[in-house]
This record gives structure tokens, C-alpha cells and sequence, in this order.
């Protein structure tokens, strides 16, 4: 039933990455690309959550669900921001990052073998150097853009900024109870990526209204 759960939310948020990419084939919004595969990253961390799940957690699914969930969301999230106020240097930025993040979930060693059916934490598997200085410096940083854009533009944006700031408290929230068990971790995903797609669409919508024509 948990890797039931896992799945669904992988598949709803595998389908918000497609309709944000959708939106971004017609009017080509770099903040909506950004967003879209950091949705996608999203989902298929859920995937890695219901393969754990389903068949017990190995070295791969612990690779993918951390490489997905815990380094490449949030400063996809927080690009994303960035781009919504017109800050294109962000561009080669996120790219070398997701380069460097992607590069060392797959060659750094494990320190112990990943096995059993709880979600694994980091530190009995990874050394605090590169993996997971990466995940808290990008953590950081990507909260830390999407807080600063939401709090600069919520008088102009107030639901879209309202929506995505929840949608970021959803999503620590999650993480922090990721112990509690696999289903409380994909409710959460779920409800983190429906916040977060509704907020990306509004603020969106706002962006494209006021550009002159």
C-alpha cells in the first residue's frame, strides 16, 4: 500500500512537470522550464520512494531518491524564482550545480551497503563531504531564492507567492518526518507538488499579463 502511495504521487507530479512543460513550449518562460524539471526531479524521487518501498531499498534507489529529492528540487525551485524576476545569470549557475550534483551521486562510494524497508538517512550512508555539503549548500540557496522572491513580489503575486511559500513548507515539513514512514512521506509530496503547480501557474499567468504587447 505504501509503494501504492509512492507511486501515485510520483505519477501526479510527473504529470504537473508535464503540463508546467507544456506551458513552457508556448510561450518559452525560462522560470517555467526550471520549474518543470524541478517538479519532474520531484517525481521521480517519489518513484525511488515506491521502488524502496515496493522491493526494499538498495544503493540504486537510495542514489536516485537522493540525487533527486535531496539535491536537485530545491535549487531547481529556487531557480526557477530567480528567473521569475528576470535574473538570467541563474541559467549557468543551476546547470554547473545539477552537473556537480548529478557527477558525485554517482560516483561518490557509499560508506555502508543500503538495505531494509525504512527511508534511509543520509548519514549512515554518505560522508559529510561532497554529498552532503552539496545537498545543504543547495538547499539552502534554493530556499533561501524562492523565500526572497515570494516575500519581494507577494504584494503583487499574493496567492501565487502564498501557494508557493506553503508549497516549500510542505515539502521541509515532509522531509523532516521522512522517519515516520513512507506514506506521510508521499502524502507530503503530493500535497508539496499540488501547492507548488498551482502556485507556479498563477504567478505565471500574472507575469504574461503584465508584459507589454
Amino acid at each position: 500500500m505504501e509503494a501504492l502511495l509512492a507511486f501515485a504521487a510520483a505519477l501526479l507530479a510527473l504529470r504537473l512537470a508535464g503540463r508546467l512543460a507544456g506551458r513552457w513550449r508556448a510561450r518559452r518562460a525560462p522560470e517555467l522550464l526550471a520549474w518543470a524539471v524541478s517538479l519532474a526531479a520531484f517525481a521521480l524521487a517519489a518513484a525511488a520512494l515506491s521502488w524502496g518501498s515496493a522491493a526494499g531499498w538498495n544503493d540504486a534507489s537510495f542514489r536516485l531518491y537522493y540525487l533527486f529529492g535531496g539535491l536537485l528540487t530545491a535549487p531547481l525551485l529556487g531557480a526557477g524564482s530567480m528567473l521569475l524576476r528576470g535574473h538570467r545569470w541563474v541559467i549557468p549557475v543551476a546547470l554547473v550545480y545539477v552537473g556537480l550534483a548529478t557527477g558525485a551521486a554517482i560516483s561518490e562510494p557509499l560508506t555502508a551497503p543500503v538495505s531494509g524497508d525504512e527511508i534511509p538517512e543520509a548519514q549512515e550512508h554518505l560522508d559529510y563531504f561532497p554529498l552532503r555539503i552539496l545537498a545543504i549548500g543547495g538547499n539552502i540557496a534554493g530556499t533561501a531564492a524562492v523565500v526572497w522572491v515570494a516575500i519581494a513580489t507577494i504584494r503583487r503575486r499574493p496567492l501565487a507567492m502564498s501557494l508557493i511559500l506553503a508549497g516549500v513548507a510542505v515539502a521541509a515539513v515532509g522531509s523532516a518526518v521522512a522517519g515516520l514512514g513512507v506514506a506521510q512521506t508521499a502524502a507530503f509530496l503530493a500535497i508539496s507538488s499540488l501547492l507548488l503547480y498551482a502556485g507556479f501557474t498563477i504567478s505565471s499567468r500574472k507575469r504574461a499579463s503584465s508584459l507589454p504587447t
